[in-house]
């Protein structure tokens, strides 16, 4: 059985006539995931189910969509593909909270990053399927856009060195690494706008406005 993470754009966790994260780790209880897990509002959930990654994206967003009554994506990663995202960080020298895995559904372009717009001191570089920015002067700074982002949800790189959890076969591990547990990792990591496309200051006013969930 397989560990994997969702990572839900555009939806609001938490609160009254929210989403809460119960309600969620409910609904993906009900869809047969295992050992359903969520970390306070980050929109991340962490189960494991014997059944392929694009069937689990179609139940849930189809769940979701139900609930929400407006379509909601979701990104699916295994354990071991989110160890690999954050082993494979081209800016381990940039702070992890300026820094950020923009994860999307398939492999970007290879002339994605032509097309953005607005780039300062912001360094960006392709991934296996994910878009990474290190905002250099911070992201409340930036200007910056990126239009092949703009279906993918962002999450930052801010490693915990602490002890992650358990892996899918009950063996305590620490740091970065594979499994349920690298993937339990990325529930720390929170979650940016639901546009990862453009990070200004008014996006993090908006953010921390809504720390707790907003509406659907």
């Amino acid at each position: 059985m397989t560990s994997y993470i969702a990572l839900l754009r555009a939806v609001n966790v938490g609160g009254t006539g929210k989403l809460p994260m119960a309600e969620l780790r409910e609904m993906c209880e009900s869809l047969g995931f295992e050992d359903v897990r969520t970390y306070i509002a980050s929109g991340n959930v962490v189960f494991r189910s014997d059944r392929d990654a694009s069937a689990l994206k179609a139940a849930l967003e189809e769940r979701l969509g139900e609930y929400a009554g407006k379509p909601v994506g979701v990104v699916i990663r295994t354990g071991a593909e989110m160890a690999e995202v954050h082993a494979r960080n081209p800016f381990p020298d940039a702070p992890g909270n300026w820094t950020v895995a923009i994860f999307l559904d398939r492999s970007p372009a290879p002339n994605a990053l032509e097309s953005v717009r607005n780039q300062g001191a912001e360094r960006i570089e392709l991934g296996a399927r994910e878009i990474y920015v290190a905002y250099g002067e911070g992201m409340g700074r930036s200007r910056l856009s990126i239009p092949a982002a703009e279906s993918g949800t962002a999450r930052n790189m801010n490693e915990h060195r602490r002890e992650a959890g358990r892996d899918g076969d009950g063996v305590t591990i620490s740091g970065p690494t594979t499994g349920t547990a690298a993937a339990r990792m990325a529930l720390d990591h929170g979650s940016t706008e639901s546009n990862p496309s453009r990070h200004s200051r008014s996006s993090r006013i908006r953010r921390a406005r809504s720390a707790s969930g907003n509406s659907w």
